[in-house]
């Protein structure tokens, strides 16, 4: 199998602002992310950190997001989508963020979803500019989400 197949294959590991966009349709959302994602939700392999909702809740709570609906309404349409799955705040996802081997900003929830994305051996699908950056020391795999 090659590389690519393998790739193909892998858990997708949505950060925070891509599952937003992806829900929303956000333009922002690259057109070649949208196509991987929507294969990736037919064969039944996007993954979403238990993290993710805490942090959705914790933008609208300091109004930096609108969701123009119930937020426990909009979490749960979001992570009830065809080929999502929740993944856990296992143990030793929590304790990996705090050893990771790599010099990583403090941001917790970036932390638990870099931690979740090697627990898994998923890809995280991200924008955020400093993720794609530290990914590229080798340590885990991304996809860049504007893309």
């Amino acid at each position: 199998m090659s590389a690519a197949e393998r790739d193909r294959r892998a858990w997708l590991l949505l950060d925070t602002h891509t599952l937003l966009w992806m829900v929303e349709s956000h333009p922002r959302l690259g057109a070649e992310t949208a196509k991987l994602l929507n294969r990736a939700a037919r064969e039944d392999r996007i993954a979403v950190s238990a993290i993710t909702p805490w942090e959705i809740a914790l933008l609208v709570s300091k109004k930096r997001i609108d969701l123009h609906q119930d937020l426990m309404e909009w979490v749960n349409a979001a992570l009830s989508l065809s080929g999502v799955h929740l993944a856990p705040l296992e143990p030793q996802i929590v304790v990996a963020s705090t050893r990771l081997p790599f010099e990583m900003h403090a941001d917790p929830a970036d932390r638990i979803l870099v931690a979740t994305a090697r627990y898994l051996g998923a890809m995280l699908v991200t924008a955020d500019t400093a993720l794609l950056e530290v990914a590229k020391k080798g340590f885990f795999k991304v996809i860049d989400a504007a893309r």
